[in-house]
């Protein structure tokens, strides 16, 4: 069976009914990259559900043995290892985030060491500094992002290029994706797309600027769970 995401060489605004849809083609779709779909360790993720492909990456996380949950209030947080923070549009986002109380409350899940996967609008929101046009944001990584910095929806591709978490090259489906412009001393690097940063991490705290939940490679998502199984490690043994 093809990619999905090869399918998608040129999205252009005819074709959003389809990248919106997406969430139900992947559920039926196999989605390992190691052969025996091995676990990540027992671990509940937790997923920011008000836009984008949430579907896709709950999808994505239970086929490679996590729990999912969707979030949209402070409660669903309880019990979780890791948040995934989507695409979407980042204000409305954010001002969901600040009405419902999850803005405070994802902040202090970071602080607990709890493991936060952002992609795309959830790059912007974990950014510390947004700007075309600025924004409040969770300020969680140590980064600059410019706001559809990739361009509209006609701009958006799929490309494939260099990572530190594979030999071959990684997926990268960009949807008017923004662009880190510059990140902190501390922050690694794990990808680059046109020479710049497109999946960066820092302790605790995971980001893309791309759409690993639309490719049919688990790298990213494998990488976040490993990251949530030693950030819950980490605390039981804080205890």
């Amino acid at each position: 069976m093809k990619s999905r995401a090869k399918s998608l060489k040129k999205i252009d605004s005819r074709e959003k009914t389809a990248v919106r849809s997406m969430a139900k083609i992947v559920l039926a779709r196999p989605r390992h990259s190691n052969p025996e779909g091995k676990r990540k360790g027992h671990v509940t993720i937790g997923i920011v559900a008000i836009q984008g492909d949430f579907a896709a990456h709950a999808a994505i996380l239970q086929e490679l043995g996590a729990e999912t949950v969707e979030v949209r209030k402070v409660r669903d947080l309880e019990g979780c290892d890791g948040i995934v923070l989507p695409g979407g549009e980042s204000t409305t986002q954010l001002q969901f985030l600040k009405e419902e109380g999850l803005f405070d409350a994802i902040r202090k899940f970071s602080r607990k060491g709890g493991a936060i996967f952002g992609t795309c609008a959830g790059a912007i929101l974990l950014a510390s500094e947004v700007r075309n046009p600025p924004q409040e944001s969770l300020g969680l990584l140590d980064m600059t992002v410019l706001r559809n910095g990739y361009g509209r929806q006609l701009a958006s591709d799929v490309f494939y290029g260099p990572s530190t978490l594979k030999q071959e090259p990684l997926e990268m489906v960009f949807i008017r994706g923004p662009i880190i412009e510059e990140v902190g001393e501390d922050v690694t690097v794990l990808a680059r797309h046109e020479g710049k940063a497109a999946l960066v991490e820092k302790g605790n705290i995971l980001v893309a600027t791309f759409h690993p939940e639309l490719t049919d490679d688990t790298t990213v998502h494998e990488h976040f769970l490993q990251m949530a199984v030693k950030g819950t490690a980490k605390a039981a043994m804080a205890r």
